[in-house]
């Protein structure tokens, strides 16, 4: 079949080419068109049930994460002529397209009692800016009698308070938001430098905007920095510039490819698939060096260009095909999981590994057939002293020294089996932003002030039409409330139970001494002041819904890892369903931070079977190739020590598994056990055919394919250090513990394996 396929692409060079640029000009059209997700990464299936009630609730009472803050902690904010400001600004943001409304000290509802209506009304407290410090004195004496707000839009302890501005649901969730968000941020600078005053910024709207900003950015840095790195490791190794452009010319094919796939399967990008380009700029790179270096030294054999060529696409089109399957099995096990933000990451990375194999399979001798022959500098790489000096030294150790080498292994893997039982799991919403970044500066000053930003909600039915109006169910709420403010993590509720007590409040006139619920007596008369008719229930739409059969509680939650809301979530339920009985209520805890906390579980345990099945799918690939189990237990060990000792290094140094450092294994497994096959495949021929005893064909095959197997090796390790560089934690993480994973693995494939295959013959088999 090679032969027939190196004729074909030989022949038909121009050919191919051109079909090459069309499809190229095809894909770099449709890459016009894919954009960046805006969106929150939906890890949870449609199917659901956390996912269905919360989509349910959203029904009922509307997006619970479509509200940017910004914080302010300054005494001088009400002073006149800062004030004025401030009611200016609070307007102009009101102006703006997607901005739905605004809350703050300049822009405040309270509820009036309109005798002559006999209804409640909500009024604007500041109906202009005001003229005199008088006037503005007066304001700040009429907030600070409304317990309403306070530990909502002003600080239970602190002079802090919140501006809260309301987005369009639908703005928020195009490419729109970046430029809605940075109106809003620009106007706010502006009176943040006149007035010397600082302000913070959050709120899953804005936190989401600065996250896709960043991966914007650190896209477009990685690529190009993963280009400059091969390219010089390229140059370093091969000394000419062909083998710096040719590979480059490939690679931006293929990211060309890339984007125009996710464009075709209607997939955006995400944090995830933001890592796709990179990756794919390293696996090409490796590819390249395989088939260069395979070139060189079929060149330095025979002296023929032609024949080299033809060679080399012969002998390396088997490699490259398992290498590359093996590597693109790691990443479609992912689109075997339910999770939807897997499942594209999976397919456009297996895809696209696979359609970069064969551009490079196909270009590479295509573009080397018009360049003059390699000359000796260019072939200098295979006599690397350095290099031929690992490999002695390597191939020293395997032939003479196994039993020191298994229990150096043996002993790493009792450590690392330590450091697996270390092990925890969490996740938050930023933990993979760094706590000197701003937006993490800010998360914090919100959270110290007023707890936290996370939507946690309490959906209460009570399965009667008009059931929540009972005061009866208002008191349970308020009990409800009690056992909520019980926990150090949530801020202060909003629920009916705290309208009804402004309603209360309102009743007598805003005496703040009446901020609590009626009495039974009471019950009646305040009542009867909230508004009944259609279109005058704005005052009850954020608390009921259209039927007043369900009804809210909501809270924020601080930004705490998974392990803390699941013990909250477990803790808080028992004691709620004391107060509202299972048997007569329905009540269900849902927002986003519940919904995430079931996604990241969700996307866990997924990513967990994703491993599973990649580390089956490979081992069935090697069984079907080598034709016998002990070539894939030899696989198997060699190449699951280094993830052995990852997840000890990230017990040791408490690194959290996470749906982020969990990727790191399918990803190093799948890179990893390329250079076990080449290895092994290379020594499977050679035994075959009997040409030499095992430790002769060991040592040849060593020798043959251990420099490829190195310099692969260092120019992954380099490529994916890069990563370390990023602005994320999980993206850092990745890094860093992807090249320590190849880096373990080099030497188990070129030490542990070899000692392994020899081990594994029988006693019969000629040593």
């Amino acid at each position: 079949m090679w032969k027939f396929l190196t004729r074909f692409v030989l022949n038909n060079k121009l050919i191919i080419m051109i079909v090459i640029a069309l499809i190229t000009i095809f894909m770099g059209f449709q890459a016009t068109h894919v954009q960046l997700s805006y969106e929150l990464i939906k890890m949870l299936p449609a199917s659901d049930s956390t996912d269905i009630e919360y989509q349910q609730f959203k029904k009922k009472f509307g997006e619970d994460g479509n509200v940017m803050v910004v914080g302010v902690k300054d005494p001088k904010l009400f002073t006149l002529a800062v004030y004025k400001d401030w009611y200016d600004l609070n307007q102009k943001l009101r102006k703006i397209e997607g901005v739905e409304e605004v809350l703050s000290s300049a822009r405040i509802f309270q509820l009036n009692k309109n005798d002559s209506l006999s209804s409640f009304e909500l009024k604007p407290l500041v109906k202009h800016s005001p003229e005199t410090q008088g006037e503005l004195d007066t304001i700040l004496s009429s907030i600070k009698s409304m317990p309403f707000y306070r530990g909502f839009l002003f600080g239970e302890e602190s002079d802090a308070q919140l501006m809260m501005i309301t987005l369009n649901k639908v703005k928020i969730n195009t490419v729109n938001r970046v430029a809605l968000v940075m109106n809003i941020k620009s106007l706010v600078e502006e009176f943040s430098k006149k007035h010397v005053v600082d302000v913070h910024y959050s709120g899953l709207p804005y936190i989401r905007t600065i996250f896709s900003k960043k991966i914007e950015d650190e896209l477009k840095y990685f690529v190009g920095l993963a280009m400059i790195i091969t390219s010089i490791l390229l140059f370093l190794f091969f000394r000419s510039f062909k083998a710096i452009i040719l590979p480059m010319f490939i690679i931006i094919i293929s990211l060309i490819w890339a984007f125009g796939t996710m464009a075709l399967f209607g997939y955006k990008i995400t944090i995830l698939s933001g890592i796709i380009p990179p990756l794919l700029i390293l696996i090409g790179v490796e590819n390249c060096i395989y088939i260069i270096n395979k070139y060189h030294l079929e060149y330095k054999s025979h002296g023929d260009k032609k024949k080299s060529l033809s060679l080399t696409l012969e002998k390396m089109g088997t490699l490259t095909l398992l290498t590359n399957a093996t590597t693109a099995s790691g990443f479609i096990t992912f689109a075997f999981t339910s999770s939807a933000v897997l499942i594209e990451f999976g397919i456009i990375a297996s895809l696209n590994i696979m359609l970069e194999y064969i551009l490079t399979l196909v270009l590479i001798p295509i573009l080397y057939s018009y360049f003059p022959a390699p000359k000796k500098r260019h072939i200098r790489q295979l006599d690397n002293r350095f290099l031929l000096k690992g490999i002695s030294k390597a191939t020293n150790i395997v032939l003479h020294h196994r039993k020191l080498s298994y229990t150096v292994f043996i002993t790493l893997t009792f450590i690392g089996i330590y450091g697996f039982t270390l092990l925890t799991t969490t996740g938050s919403l930023v933990d993979d932003v760094p706590h000197k970044d701003a937006l993490y500066k800010d998360l914090q000053f919100v959270e110290s002030n007023f707890k936290g930003i996370m939507p946690f909600e309490v959906s209460i039915d009570t399965k009667k039409k008009n059931g929540v109006m009972k005061l009866s169910v208002i008191q349970k709420i308020d009990k409800v409330q009690k056992i909520i403010l019980s926990y150090p993590e949530f801020s202060r509720p909003l629920s009916l139970a705290e309208f009804v007590k402004q309603a209360t409040q309102a009743f007598y006139n805003g005496d703040s001494s009446s901020y609590r619920l009626p009495t039974n007596e009471e019950q009646a008369f305040v009542f009867s002041y909230i508004p009944r008719k259609k279109g005058n229930e704005n005052l009850l739409r954020a608390f009921l819904d259209s039927n007043k059969q369900v009804t809210r509680i909501s809270v924020q939650m601080k930004n705490i890892g998974t392990p803390e809301i699941r013990r909250i979530k477990e803790s808080i339920k028992p004691r709620i369903d004391s107060v509202f009985s299972p048997d007569k209520y329905d009540v269900k805890l849902t927002g986003s931070s519940v919904v995430f906390l079931k996604g990241t579980e969700y996307l866990v345990d997924n990513l967990l079977i994703s491993i599973l099945i990649a580390i089956v799918v490979i081992s069935l690939l090697t069984a079907w190739i080598f034709k016998s189990i002990r070539w894939v237990i030899a696989i198997l060990i060699a190449n699951l020590f280094p993830q052995l000792l990852t997840a000890a290094m990230m017990g040791f140094l408490g690194i959290p598994l996470k749906p982020s450092t969990l990727l790191i294994f399918s990803i190093a497994y799948g890179i990893s056990v390329d250079n076990a096959i080449n290895f092994m495949l290379k020594y499977y021929q050679d035994i075959k055919h009997k040409k030499a005893t095992v430790l002769q064909t060991v040592k040849e095959t060593l020798y043959d394919r251990g420099s490829s197997m190195i310099i692969s090796s260092f120019v992954l390790f380099l490529g994916f250090a890069i990563f370390i560089a990023s602005q994320f934690g999980g993206t850092i993480a990745l890094g860093a513990l992807v090249s320590f994973t190849l880096f373990t693995a080099l030497f188990a494939n070129i030490i542990l394996l070899p000692s392994l295959v020899i081990s594994f013959h029988t006693k019969k088999e000629k040593l």
